[in-house]
Order: structure tokens, then C-alpha cells, then sequence
């Protein structure tokens, strides 16, 4: 709460046109991200209110927005389905209890200080598992806006088979306004704001405008759905009679004795709510230059989520779409978060008794247009040509999710991210160098570069330690075996920057093993670091008729005479 010390009126005016603005975005998701979770649609809102201001009072950024998420909620109405609860409180039971878990794993990481945990989480990971999540999240969506009732957390397998099953159920009336709906939505995101522009509407309200399709859309549903009695002469689903009231705090629906079941997707859920709000969070700060602190925000999401539950709600995160729109804005503050709250709020009191004829379709196409953008075939791509581990990583995690659940897809796609990185660690690079103009060494399958026939000249493209160094000495001895002319082999230590035990150790042996081969061994340029440690082993007085050169083209000058 520190931007409060010096808080003005015009940072206010910025702050409440954001309010407002990220409010009429907040209200259509919140109810949406609801019924993906499988909980009445009051709860989104509920769970888009009290958290909100307790992030207001403990987050470190000025501009995130945190409440009902896509993935969030996807993975909620997954975990607590497996449960097979049998009423719907029994089903909020669960949500909350996985929600107060949820908090907790965040509060514990921030007491560990594991605010560095994203580091470990490639980017091909989480691309993969986000693309793979978009296309489950839409898929369950699908019976929806067919006019299906399938459960909630449906699979990608189970969606499709459930659709496939059902589709000569399918309502046509209801599969109509799905249609239109879509075309509303997709054809605003490029026509309303050309529109915009050519009325010459700029600053928030343009903004405000251009995001506002979603509640057109809700607006125009709600009035055909009335004047048509929709409900009735079509069988047309809607979400009913929402509660015009406050949550209140209650203790009761806390049931120790569920955890241990609900242990696991709790733990994920907490994972993910992290990575994608620190990945928004930190979007934002860079571009105001200002900085995250990620031990405080795993206390502010855990604390938001341990709030959301205590009020029976659903978990949440940052809000990728409505923080950008927030900050976009014009919000400089948290403020901007209290005043949105404040709409929701009135929101809860006073419109959703109009909300009543809102068709659960239209939730459906709300929330697969939400996601869609989500799915990065380009991301795909990339990593395939640049580089292969990263694209293998990606497709696992993509594969794991789709077909094993999102739960499951985000912990394989870490172990595989782990997998490749040993693998990458303990298979170092090693490249055969000669002497190019100006006396650089560069790779021999590069460039036209000088050599001497019998001599070869190796750069290890790695630190030395035991876990690598069996691989560097058995490529060594090969690769001097494939050219029996060799008398002299030079390592160049240019690119090594630490050296373990084992790693001294091995290269003792190699070089006396070398020796017998009658190959002499020499180093170059190695670091004023790792010259510190060969001194405190016997390699230097071994290493005659051997030399430590000062670089490789000092090495080559010496070599020369001598080969020939």
C-alpha cells in the first residue's frame, strides 16, 4: 500500500475510468468462468470481489487483476468432477476446501521464498500446456453451445465423445444464437475498434467500447431470449435466478478430512495460478519500470484464494486480459482494483436480477472466444527450428494435457523441460576449432579455418563437472582414434567456467592415458579460476611435455614446428 502515501486526485481520475472500464469485462468472465467451474454463476462474482481487494492490500503490482481465470477454472471443475460429488453443495464444499489448499501451497511458497520457483519452468512448457488447456477449455464448451447438459470438467476426450454421442440432440435454436454470438464477438474485435477510429474515439472510452462486445452480446440475448420466451418455446437453458446479495464468511464449509484427496490438483493449481499471474505481472511492471516481487505476490494470491474460500468461492489468478485492459486504461494504482470491486459489487445488488434470462450458451461462447487466442501454433513453429528440445518439450506437455489432463500435462511437461536439461548438461558441446583471420578459433564446420594435421584442437562448450565428464573424455579418445596421424591435442577451456573434483580427476587420467597413445595433451586459455584449482592437484606436473598456453593461437604457433 505504499503508492497510497502519495496518492492525488489525478492519479484517481486514472484509476476510477480503469475501474469502471476492466468492471464491465470482469462482470460477462466472472459469470462465464463460473459455469466452466461447475459452481452457480454468483460465484464468479463473489470470487472476482473479496480477493480483488484483498490483492489490492498486499500485491506488489499496481496493475494486476486477479479473480476467475480460464485455466483456473478449467482445472477446478476437472478435479472436483473425479470426485463425483453428489449435490451441488457438496460440489462448493469441495471447490472451497481445494480453493483454501490452493492458498495455503501459495503461502507456504512465499514463507520458503520461493518466489524464483518460474525460473525452473521453461517457456515451451508453459506454451504447450497453455495451447493444449485453450483447446480442452473450448472443447468443453462445445456440448454448451449445442444446447447439450454434459457435466462440468469434461476432458478433451470425454467432451468430444459426449458431443459425438449426443449431437442428435443437438437444440438448433440454442445452436443459432451460439452463432450469432461468435460472429458478434469476432467480428467486433476488428470492426469495432476500426470503427472507433474512424469516429475519432480514443483514451479509456474508446477502450472501454472496443471490450465491450461481450455485454453487448449478453444484452442482446438476454432481450431475444424475453421477447421470444425462449425458454419456453425452444428449450433454451438459462442461468436463473442469481442471489442479489453479499457472501458471508463461513467456517463450516471447511472439511479437513477431503485435503489429502484434493492435495494434488491443489498443488498444480497453485503452480499455474503463480506462473500465469507472475508471467502478467511482470509484463506490466516492465513496461511502467517497475519491479515485481514474486515472495509477495505468492503471499498476495495465496491470501486472495484463502479469502475466496472462506466465502465458499472457487480459486483464482491474474487475469491476463482484464490486466491488460486495466492497465491500458489508464490505472496507475490499486485503486483502480477497489473501484472495480465497488462495480461489482453494485453489480451483484442491483443488475443481476436481470440476468436471469442470460442463456448458459452464451457463457459457452464468451468463454471459447476468451481462450482461443490462447492456442500459439506459431510459438510451435519457432521452437522446432531454433531448437529441437524445446520443441519436443512443448509437443510433450501439449500431448500430456490433451490427453491426460491438465493436471498430469504440467508436471510431465516439467519432468520432460528436466529430462532434456540434463541430458543437455551431461552431453556438452564440444566443437573442433582451427585458427581463422586475426587469430580467432572458430568451429572447422563453419568456416575456411588453418588446421595442422597432427594436431587437433577441441573447445568444450560446457562447465566440468562429474556429470559430464565421461562423455567429454570417451568423445576425446574417439576422436583421436579417428585420425592415428595425431600427436598433439589441445583443449581449449575458453568457455569453462567452474571444474569439480571428478572432473580434475578425469582429466589427470586422460592425460596419462593420452600419454600411452603416444598423444601429448596441452590446455589454452583457460580462466585464472580454474588455473587456481589445477595448482591444488598434481595435473600441472604431469601435464610435461605438455604446456598450458595463454591462448590457442600461441598453442598453434608453438605446434607448429613441432608437427612438421
Amino acid at each position: 500500500m505504499t503508492w497510497f502515501k502519495n496518492y492525488n486526485s489525478s492519479m484517481f481520475v486514472g484509476d476510477c475510468v480503469a475501474g469502471l472500464v476492466t468492471a464491465s469485462i470482469a462482470l460477462p468472465q466472472s459469470l462465464a468462468y463460473a459455469q466452466l467451474a461447475g459452481f452457480p454463476p454468483e460465484y464468479g462474482l463473489y470470487a472476482a470481489i473479496l480477493p480483488l481487494l484483498i490483492y489490492a492490500c498486499l500485491g506488489s503490482s499496481r496493475t494486476l487483476v486477479v479473480g476467475p481465470a480460464a485455466l483456473i477454472s478449467l482445472l477446478i471443475g476437472s478435479s472436483i468432477t473425479k470426485l463425483a460429488p453428489q449435490t451441488t453443495q457438496e460440489y462448493i464444499n469441495l471447490g472451497a476446501n481445494l480453493t483454501i489448499l490452493t492458498g495455503l501451497f501459495l503461502s507456504l511458497l512465499s514463507l520458503l521464498r520461493l518466489g524464483s520457483l518460474t525460473t525452473f519452468i521453461s517457456k515451451p512448457v508453459i506454451s504447450g500446456f497453455t495451447s493444449a488447456s485453450a483447446i480442452i477449455i473450448a472443447s468443453s464448451q462445445i456440448p454448451i453451445i449445442l444446447g447439450l447438459q454434459p457435466n462440468s470438467g469434461l476432458s478433451f476426450k470425454d467432451a468430444l465423445l459426449f458431443t459425438g454421442v449426443h449431437l442428435d440432440q443437438t437444440n438448433l435454436a440454442v445452436m443459432a444464437l451460439s452463432i450469432l454470438g461468435m460472429i458478434l464477438l469476432w467480428s467486433s474485435q476488428s470492426l469495432l475498434p476500426a470503427l472507433l477510429k474512424k469516429l475519432k474515439l480514443t483514451g479509456p472510452v474508446a477502450l472501454a467500447l472496443s471490450k465491450s462486445s461481450p455485454v453487448l452480446l449478453i444484452i442482446i440475448s438476454i432481450f431475444l431470449v424475453d421477447q421470444f420466451h425462449m425458454q419456453d418455446n425452444y428449450n433454451i437453458a438459462v442461468i436463473g435466478q442469481i442471489p442479489d446479495s453479499l457472501p458471508t464468511i463461513n467456517l463450516n464449509i471447511l472439511n479437513i478430512n477431503r485435503w489429502p484427496e484434493l492435495a494434488f490438483p491443489a498443488a498444480s493449481i497453485a503452480l499455474i495460478c503463480f506462473l500465469t499471474s507472475i508471467a502478467t505481472g511482470v509484463t506490466l511492471a516492465s513496461k511502467r519500470r517497475e519491479k515485481l516481487n514474486s515472495n509477495q505476490e505468492l503471499l498476495a494470491l495465496g491470501a486472495a484464494n484463502i479469502g475466496s474460500s472462506l466465502i465458499g468461492s472457487f480459486a483464482l489468478a491474474g487475469s491476463v486480459s482484464r490486466s491488460m485492459v486495466n492497465y491500458a486504461s489508464g490505472a496507475v494504482t490499486q485503486a483502480a482494483n477497489l473501484i472495480s470491486a465497488a462495480v461489482l459489487v453494485i453489480s451483484l445488488l442491483f443488475v443481476t436480477p436481470y440476468l436471469i434470462n442470460l442463456p448458459k450458451a452464451v457463457l459457452g461462447v464468451i468463454v471459447i472466444t476468451s481462450v482461443l487466442p490462447m492456442i500459439d501454433f506459431k510459438h510451435i513453429r519457432r521452437c522446432w527450428v531454433f531448437n529441437k528440445a524445446d520443441a519436443i518439450s512443448l509437443l510433450f506437455t501439449f500431448l500430456s494435457s490433451l490427453f491426460f489432463g491438465v493436471e498430469i500435462g504440467i508436471w510431465a511437461g516439467i519432468a520432460c523441460s528436466m529430462v532434456l536439461f540434463i541430458h543437455r548438461t551431461t552431453h556438452p558441446h564440444i566443437a573442433e576449432v582451427g585458427r581463422a583471420e586475426g587469430g580467432y578459433f572458430r568451429n572447422v564446420n563453419r568456416l575456411n579455418v588453418k588446421t595442422q594435421k597432427h594436431t587437433v584442437y577441441l573447445r568444450i562448450d560446457e562447465n566440468l563437472f562429474f556429470a559430464n565428464v565421461q562423455y567429454i573424455e570417451n568423445y576425446i579418445i574417439d576422436r583421436c582414434k579417428q585420425s592415428p596421424e595425431v600427436k598433439h591435442l589441445v583443449l581449449l577451456f575458453s568457455s569453462v567456467n567452474s571444474i569439480d573434483e571428478s572432473a580434475l580427476e578425469t582429466l589427470e587420467a586422460l592425460i596419462l592415458n593420452l600419454r600411452e597413445a603416444n598423444i601429448t595433451l596441452h590446455l589454452s586459455d583457460v580462466k585464472g579460476i580454474i588455473q587456481d584449482k589445477l595448482k591444488l592437484t598434481d595435473i600441472l606436473q604431469i601435464l610435461p611435455p605438455g604446456k598450458l598456453f595463454f591462448t590457442a593461437d600461441q598453442a598453434m604457433n608453438h605446434l607448429e614446428n613441432l608437427n612438421e
